[in-house]
């Protein structure tokens, strides 16, 4: 008896997709299918927590199928997708280097869908494994509830560093860490015990950065990849409300200068080119051998009359850190008149081959201007360009690397305007980004209910062993003082 070859391979599959839970015979899209958080043709780390997803359709009843190099299997559910740990993990490190596959099949109005399949790229270099960011309403008049958090993200935990419910009536704010160590960490305090918190291994030093000559805190600060300096900016800020409708809240400085905290003899030092009168200096960064700090220039202006006409340009200065001196003159990086617009949060890449900066219509305060993208520097030959592919309508802005240079996180508003949140991409040797990809959450719905921006996201190594509670005896004593010196 002969067999027909082409029927027996077709029952074959049939039988095949019947024990998965593969619908047979559904009718084929020719499109893909729309998600949230949207996972399609994202580039992700091999170390990644699971990608959950919800499917944006009036899904009865859903069958996803994920498939990489010898590792598939096929989940389940209603309108979402969970998918175990363990599985994910497995998936990944099978898939370094190429990708996963992701078929989609889903039962709309009694009949099946079959939606593109799309891919899931997979690069073998793991992202730094923690992430440190504020957690705030996104209020104008006051902070309210809020606390620094760190999030492991290989998967869904999340710590309290500190909050204000163990010291109510005080902000905290500008934490920042030495080339992504949790062993070297600096935030703010503000209210009624203010100071400037710095964590170096076990000691932990509660430092009041106010001095008679600044008269103002120290904000805003960059370390020096020695970790015996950091550089700060001393701002006045003020703030007004626009009564157009696209707009909201305008930040901007009435003053704004430069220094650099020497850690060890806890002293401020400066130079004339740096704390001028005629210009305001803010965002210091540290070049990734520590020879030069990047920072941001424009000239003073008539505030808040002239808000919109201060636009910041990218300079330069070097700095010895063997002497602690400042070089003798200021380098224009990129002038605003090059770019017609101004630039926010330089940050330099820990392999020193890129400097990633915002650059929005004016002002430095680019968090809620909807108009603010990311831009790259390539250090080695000066060329900027914008990182297209990982912009869009609404804000996006500050930015941290990963300690290997090719991962990077940033905050967006393009949800909906309102709340910032955690968005990560990859960057190529060639300076080409991904298509970026949110922070992903258990529960799929987390952002819709969650009202809270997630601020200042800061990829760290490891996990920060230094507890809030830890902090608090530190925090209670007295602050030490530092002096301020200029040095010509």
């Amino acid at each position: 008896m002969k067999i027909n070859l082409a029927i027996l391979s077709a029952a074959l599959l049939l039988l095949i997709a019947s024990c998965s839970g593969i619908p047979g015979n559904p009718e084929e899209g020719n499109s893909l299918p729309v998600l949230y958080p949207d996972i399609t043709e994202v580039t992700t780390p091999v170390n990644i927590a699971p990608m959950n997803f919800r499917i944006e359709a009036q899904s009865e009843k859903l069958v996803v199928r994920f498939e990489g190099g010898s590792v598939g299997f096929v989940l389940k559910g209603k309108d979402r997708i969970t998918i175990p740990s363990g599985k994910w993990h497995r998936l990944l490190r099978e898939s370094a280097g190429s990708s996963v596959n992701v078929s989609i099949w889903s039962k709309e109005q009694g009949s099946w869908i079959k939606y593109s399949p799309f891919r899931i790229y997979v690069r073998k270099e793991p992202i730094d494994q923690y992430l440190a960011y504020r957690r705030i309403a996104p209020g104008y008049e006051s902070w309210s509830s809020m606390g620094l958090y760190q999030r492991d993200l290989t998967s869904f935990r999340e710590s309290v560093i500190i909050d204000n419910r163990l010291l109510p009536g005080n902000c905290m704010n500008c934490h920042s860490f030495n080339r992504n160590d949790p062993g070297q960490m600096l935030f703010h305090l503000r209210g009624n015990i203010g100071a400037t918190m710095l964590v170096q291994g076990e000691d932990v030093t509660k430092l009041n950065t106010r001095t008679k000559e600044t008269g103002l805190n120290c904000v805003y600060p960059n370390w020096h990849p020695s970790g015996s300096y950091i550089a700060f900016s001393v701002n006045k800020i003020a703030q007004v409300f626009h009564t157009v409708r696209d707009k909201r809240i305008e930040v901007f400085d009435t003053k704004s200068d430069l220094v650099v905290l020497d850690t060890r003899n806890r002293r401020l030092i400066t130079s004339p080119l740096v704390y001028t009168t005629g210009s305001y200096e803010t965002f210091p960064v540290f070049s990734a051998d520590g020879g030069i700090l990047y920072f941001c220039s424009a000239d003073t202006a008539r505030m808040p009359d002239e808000y919109d006409r201060v636009k910041y340009s990218l300079c330069s200065i070097t700095f010895d850190a063997a002497s602690g001196t400042f070089g003798n003159r200021v380098d224009t990086v990129i002038s605003r008149t090059q770019t017609g617009k101004s630039i926010s949060f330089p940050r330099t890449s820990p392999d020193g081959k890129f400097l990633m900066f915002t650059l929005s219509d004016y002002g430095n305060f680019s968090l809620w201007h909807r108009e603010a993208d990311l831009w790259l520097l390539n250090l080695a030959d000066k060329s900027v360009k914008p990182i297209n592919q990982v912009n869009s309508g609404e804000a996006d802005s500050f930015h941290s690397w990963s300690s290997g240079s090719r991962w990077f996180v940033f905050a967006s508003r393009r949800t909906d305007g309102l709340y910032t949140r955690p968005y990560f991409a990859w960057l190529d040797e060639n300076g080409e980004a991904t298509k970026p990809f949110i922070l992903p959450q258990k529960n799929p719905d987390f952002y819709d209910y969650c009202l809270n921006s997630f601020n200042v996201p800061e990829l760290v190594a490891g996990k920060i062993r230094t507890d809030g509670r830890k902090m608090l005896k530190t925090i209670g004593s007295e602050a030490k003082s530092v002096t301020f010196e200029i040095k010509e």
